[in-house]
């Protein structure tokens, strides 16, 4: 995206050189990255990417507002409201497509959004080993609002920890070290000295939660929460687990509510250039007369799953709970990175962090994913090369 930059970057690059960044990579966690790491950061210019946060500021406008936890109320499913919800959530995620302009020029189209943590802990260590073995300028950096690593890390201990010991706080997850983002609740964990700890780990005692450490039971006071329900109902063998649904003696980072509070079902209540247009589907009194210009997309599900990319007419029959789905207009993703083959496709995570006592969210550190298919993501980008997990690196001055 800054063409300069990519150009010096694709120039120097080699296989050797980049099979030795992920040899360093993995020697923190060996084997504890499963997902595909990218061969090459985005560089943003410091216009894109103003163009992306002044969009986040103008979502935030409506989160912040007092009717949006009313608006919102319908997202979270009867049987997944979870008691204790705090006033705000305290990270989320905007994810922005670089997508190609009317006057051809890239520009930035949120795709969704979502009050739930994501890679906090791995895109602190991952970036700084980029810059061991490519050459990244100095003024351009992968955290935002002036972070660098040592406040970035002071403020994202103090975020997960609060007052409590890092002992009486903990990652939870569902099977936590069989999931292919671990690296992150390892990273989490060497940054923090919270324990990755799985739902099926927890021992109740009234409204009392706790864990084994090291053999001890030890009490939780807070969660930092990675629980995602599509995730835990997918596997039966869970279900006999203890119902975080119940009013847990425990403080949430963030609560679980807010994963559906700000998510795809936001989008409706979201007018700006830089968000496509979305309707909820039951408010959709006549098919479109280009539904190939549409993408349908259930409320209720992660990671892409259930996505409707190329609509049929036949589709909106079909769909028998349309208030669960919205109907989102298409954008087109820039074919905005050169690579040796065919050009790459990017999406851009701003990671938003809201700790208590402040009036907003702000902007702290980025991930990035490239991608060759027509989605992002694994499943599209089967045996490709320049694709994957990577960073942002955005321009400072």
């Amino acid at each position: 995206m800054v063409s300069s930059l990519r150009k010096a970057f694709n120039e120097s690059f080699s296989t050797s050189r980049y099979q030795t960044f992920l040899n360093d990579l993995n020697r923190l966690h060996p084997g504890a990255i499963e997902f595909r790491v990218a061969e090459t950061p985005v560089f943003v210019d410091r216009y894109f990417t103003r163009k992306m946060l002044d969009t986040c500021e103008s979502i935030i406008d409506v989160i912040t507002g007092q009717q949006f936890k009313t608006l919102t109320e319908r997202a979270i499913p009867a049987t997944e409201n979870v008691p204790g919800e705090n006033v705000h959530s305290h990270m989320i995620a905007f994810d922005f497509g670089v997508c190609e302009g009317a006057n051809g020029q890239p520009e930035p189209q949120l795709i969704e959004m979502q009050g739930f943590p994501t890679l906090f802990g791995f895109q602190c260590y991952y970036p700084e080993v980029i810059r061991k073995h490519f050459d990244i300028p100095g003024n351009y950096s992968h955290y935002l609002n002036g972070y660098n690593q040592t406040s970035y890390l002071a403020m994202l201990n103090k975020l997960l920890l609060g007052d409590h010991a890092a002992e009486n706080v903990i990652l939870l997850e569902v099977k936590p070290h069989e999931q292919k983002t671990r690296i992150d609740f390892y990273c989490t964990r060497d940054y923090t000295g919270i324990q990755p700890v799985c739902l099926t780990e927890l021992i109740a005692e009234g409204k009392k939660l706790y864990y084994l450490k090291n053999g001890r039971k030890t009490i939780v006071r807070r969660i930092y929460n990675r629980v995602i329900f599509d995730d835990l109902k997918s596997q039966p063998e869970l279900q006999n687990c203890i119902d975080i649904t119940k009013g847990w003696d425990v403080e949430w980072i963030p609560h679980p509510n807010w994963f559906y509070r700000i998510s795809k079902f936001t989008l409706p209540f979201i007018n700006s250039p830089y968000v496509p247009k979305t309707y909820f589907l039951n408010d959709i009194t006549s098919i479109p007369p280009d539904p190939e210009n549409y993408v349908l997309k259930p409320l209720f599900s992660f990671a892409g799953q259930g996505v409707i990319i190329d609509i049929q007419p036949s589709d909106f029959v079909r769909i028998k709970d349309p208030e669960n789905w919205i109907l989102q207009r298409k954008v087109k993703y820039a074919d905005i990175i050169p690579t040796p083959d065919i050009s790459a496709k990017a999406e851009i995570r701003l990671m938003y962090v809201w700790p208590d006592g402040d009036i907003r969210p702000h902007a702290a550190i980025n991930l990035a994913r490239l991608s060759k298919g027509k989605m992002i993501g694994v499943r599209y980008n089967q045996d490709k090369t320049w694709v994957g997990g990577s960073v942002a690196f955005f321009e400072t001055y």
